[in-house]
């Protein structure tokens, strides 16, 4: 299943249905005759503060198109969402379907197999900072993993020799052009053949730590649920990096707190931490080039440049169970400057792009379009507010309160800081200003005009790291 020819037609496709979107919202608004304004009203503050203020606000129907089209919108995508995953937990095709739960269960339901195991896998390319760190928050869980394994890909400095002082096991990647997802496919080549169907294989960025607990709770959950095939954690932003890095945590927390209102439904098996058992990974290689995009045999598909998304979507496809615990919850590197943050981000929105176009429109991807096409009306939607809002600060000559506008202002306040509460203090206090936040989304917007772009005219895309430079420990 080639991805090339899809992949640059996605970005027209999401373009031209996300302007269609907003087309549609201008028309139900604008719709009818504008109802002549009176002039703004003059009042004074404690009798001595004057003020403009327009009690005005937009027509009834104006206001009932736009909820109606927002409701729709996500209530159709919830529905169409639940529709699929159910069918695919109760679907008796083991040939298209192999990992779903019922199948699954006939299976296995009544063998034992052992108690489950762990083996940690962590790819690393020059993570002599950050490795230390890491291999430490895994020999502090109270379930410690029966098996670290280093994968060292093409490192030059003293990654390797770190690893063996730690007394874990080192695999070399040989010859591997192919970055991350080149080296863990030659690693599970070797491991995957010795592991029983009750064991598990941990996945984990060297520049990630996991919080105590995480294997213990994850466990838990592979032993009770035998149709569970996936665990992704929950991922926090490290300490440091002033206003850009707060950014980021933000971010990060309000990701986490969808996810637990989503119960646990996984939107990505993120690479900073996630487990699988060997059922899983061989299904996907055996049907690699047959219902997935790839190579046959490959667990991860070498082209995809975020090779855990794509992953995702692969063990979605095949029916899989995954989930991502409340308690399952790791801290991971952040990027420290703003080129270092677009490289990353633009990876991930190219990425992105390039899976649901690889896989065109299915059950399993139908989240991941609606997703992209959310961010797309988003983009106009953001642009067109900040730049009315320049336009009338250029246009008028005195400032006017507008206190419908204010209320739903001040709700979407109180939603930034409700949504990050976790984050603590100055989370909230960054929320609470808002500016700062709306000028992160609008970079965010940019980086996703940038790869429908690239994508569409078929540029070359570059896999970027960015070394961590700190410890990772969970902000308070």
């Amino acid at each position: 299943m080639g991805a090339q020819a899809p992949g640059r037609s996605v970005g027209l496709v999401i373009a031209g249905l996300s302007t269609s979107a907003a087309g549609l919202l201008w028309f139900i608004v604008a719709a009818g005759n504008p109802t002549a304004g009176a002039a703004p009203f003059p009042y004074l503050i404690f009798g001595m503060l004057p003020i403009f203020y327009d009690p005005s606000a937009p027509a009834l129907r104006a206001i009932l198109g736009a909820i109606a089209l927002a409701v729709l919108f996500a209530a159709g995508i919830a529905l169409l969402e639940h529709r699929a995953t159910n069918t695919s937990r109760r679907s008796s095709n083991a040939s298209r379907n192999p990992l779903a739960p019922k199948i699954v269960m006939a299976r296995n339901g009544g063998v034992f197999t052992g108690p489950v195991t762990v083996t940690v896998l962590i790819p690393a390319h020059n993570e002599e900072l950050s490795l230390p760190v890491t291999l430490a928050s895994l020999f502090a869980q109270s379930h410690r993993p029966e098996r670290v394994i280093v994968v060292a890909d093409n490192c030059t400095d003293n990654t390797i020799a770190i690893a063996r002082a730690y007394g874990v096991e080192v695999f070399e990647s040989v010859n591997n052009s192919k970055k991350k997802a080149g080296a863990l496919n030659q690693v599970l080549s070797r491991v995957l053949p010795g592991q029983l169907d009750n064991d598990v294989i941990m996945v984990m960025d060297a520049d990630t730590a996991l919080d105590d607990g995480f294997l213990a709770a994850a466990v838990a959950r592979f032993t009770s649920d035998r149709a569970l095939m996936a665990i992704g954690g929950l991922f926090y932003g490290e300490p440091g990096f002033g206003l850009i890095g707060l950014l980021q945590r933000n971010e990060y927390v309000r990701y986490s707190r969808e996810l637990a209102r989503r119960r646990g439904r996984v939107f990505v098996l993120t690479g900073t931490a996630s487990m699988f058992r060997p059922f899983a990974l061989r299904s996907v290689a055996e049907n690699r080039a047959l219902t997935l995009p790839g190579v046959h045999g490959d667990v991860y598909d070498t082209h995809a440049l975020t090779e855990d998304n794509e992953l995702t979507i692969a063990l979605k496809s095949l029916g899989a169970l995954i989930t991502s615990p409340a308690q399952c919850t790791v801290v991971t590197e952040l990027m420290p400057t703003l080129p270092a943050l677009w490289q990353q981000r633009l990876r991930w929105q190219r990425g992105a792009l390039e899976n649901i176009g690889a896989y065109g429109l299915t059950p399993a991807t139908l989240r991941y379009w609606a997703q992209q096409l959310g961010i797309g009306y988003s983009v106009i939607a953001l642009t067109s507010f900040l730049t009315l809002i320049l336009v009338t600060l250029l246009a008028v000559s005195t400032w006017v309160w507008f206190p419908f506008w204010l209320g739903l202002g001040s709700i979407f306040v109180a939603e930034r800081v409700v949504t990050v509460w976790e984050g603590g203090w100055r989370a909230r206090l960054l929320a609470l200003t808002v500016f700062p936040e709306l000028c992160f989304d609008m970079f965010l917007n940019v980086v996703y005009v940038k790869g429908i772009i690239d994508i569409t005219l078929g540029r070359q895309a570059n896999w970027e790291h960015a070394n961590a430079k700190s410890p990772k420990v969970r902000a308070a």
